[in-house]
């Protein structure tokens, strides 16, 4: 590292996206990650679409169950 950097040119917020959307980061355990794999290579899809798909079926029924009510989620 450096002693000293030259910040004179640089550009204040210049990355800045004010409604920039994160993906967040989801860590299964090795047996979950194995199962949801092998699934989803059968399926013919990717992990993070067949987890999101069973994530959305588990929140439907969540929310009949307890009559939640505006929290759906649509699809992008």
């Amino acid at each position: 590292m450096k002693k000293e950097y030259d910040f004179s040119n640089a550009v204040k917020g210049k990355f800045y996206k004010p409604n920039a959307e994160f993906a967040i980061p989801v860590y299964l355990e090795k047996k979950l990650a194995k199962f949801f794999m092998k699934a989803a290579e059968q399926n013919k899809t990717d992990v993070s679409g067949l987890v999101n798909s069973i994530l959305l079926k588990e929140m439907e029924i969540h929310n009949s169950l307890f009559g939640v009510k505006g929290t759906s989620v649509s699809k992008k």
